[in-house]
């Protein structure tokens, strides 16, 4: 078994908007699973919310997207490429996340083409979920 990826070996995502911290699965061009372990050090707690911080649910949205994109550049036809947002359906938001906190971030790949694909994707807080959404990914050339 070959040993697992960094995020950064995969897609172009670098900090202070790399949102994985580590590959938890992988199946090439079918699924990813990856953590992302909130510190309270990162930029958007200042201002969401002061004094009670609070992870905007649209970087969780993007967090389950980094994933996704995982899952797509980890495909040998996609290696190279950029999956960009070409859509998000179906957010649901069903629990604060803050400071502290570890997420579990997973997709699952849908139709994929040489030009576009859908992922189902969640962040899970203790086994819980925090949000859950349907993606579309846009291949574009890197």
């Amino acid at each position: 078994m070959l040993p697992l990826p960094r995020p950064t070996d995969l897609i172009a995502h670098r900090p202070p908007f790399l949102f994985v911290d580590e590959v938890l699965e992988l199946t090439p061009g079918q699924s990813a699973r990856g953590r992302w372990a909130l510190s309270g050090d990162e930029w958007f707690f200042a201002g969401h919310f002061p004094g009670r911080p609070t992870l905007p649910g649209v970087l969780m949205c993007e967090a389950i997207a980094q994933v996704g994109a995982i899952a797509v550049l980890s495909d040998e036809r996609f290696a190279g490429k950029l999956p960009l947002f070409g859509g998000l359906d179906a957010a649901r938001f069903r629990r604060q996340v803050g400071p502290g906190d570890t997420l579990e971030l997973a997709v699952e790949l849908g139709r994929m083409s040489s030009r576009a694909g859908k992922g189902v994707g969640r962040a899970l807080l203790d086994g819980a979920v925090a949000c859950e959404c349907e993606l579309l990914f846009v291949i574009v050339e890197h």
